[in-house]
C-alpha cells in the first residue's frame, strides 16, 4: 500500500490529485495546515508527499523545505501553477514537479520517479 500525503487548501486540487493518483492500493490523506504538514507526514508514515504551491501563508516551497528538515527521507512532489515555477520546485528540494491543471499520467509519472510505489 503507497500512502500519500496530499498537502492542499483548495477543493479542486485535491479532487484532481485524489481524480489522478486513486487506486485499491494507495492510501490518500489530505492535508490543508501547511504550518503542520511535515507533522503529518511523520505521524502517517507517508511513502511520497505532494504538496501546492500555492496553499496558505506558507507557500508551497516553505512547505516542502519544512518536509525535508524533518525528514529528508520524503520525497516531495510539487504542483505548480505555471511551468517557469518548476525554478521553485527544485530550490525547494522538491524531486519532481506537475504543472496544474494535472495530467493523471504526469502526477503517476512524478510519484513513481521520487521512488514511490506506482499508484
Amino acid at each position: 500500500m503507497t500512502r500519500i500525503l496530499v498537502v492542499a487548501d483548495e477543493p479542486w486540487v485535491r479532487n484532481e490529485v485524489h481524480a489522478a493518483l486513486s487506486t485499491p492500493d494507495t492510501e490518500l490523506i489530505d492535508h490543508d495546515d501547511p504550518s503542520t504538514a511535515a507533522e503529518a507526514a511523520v505521524d502517517n508514515a507517508v511513502d511520497v508527499v505532494v504538496v501546492d504551491l500555492q496553499i496558505g501563508s506558507m507557500g508551497g516551497m516553505a512547505v516542502t523545505r519544512s518536509i525535508l528538515e524533518k525528514a529528508e527521507h520524503f520525497p516531495v512532489v510539487m504542483l505548480l501553477d505555471r511551468a517557469a515555477d518548476a525554478f521553485i520546485a527544485h530550490r525547494a528540494g522538491a524531486g519532481a514537479w506537475v504543472t496544474k491543471p494535472v495530467e493523471a499520467h504526469e502526477l503517476r509519472d512524478a510519484v513513481r520517479s521520487v521512488g514511490a510505489a506506482a499508484p
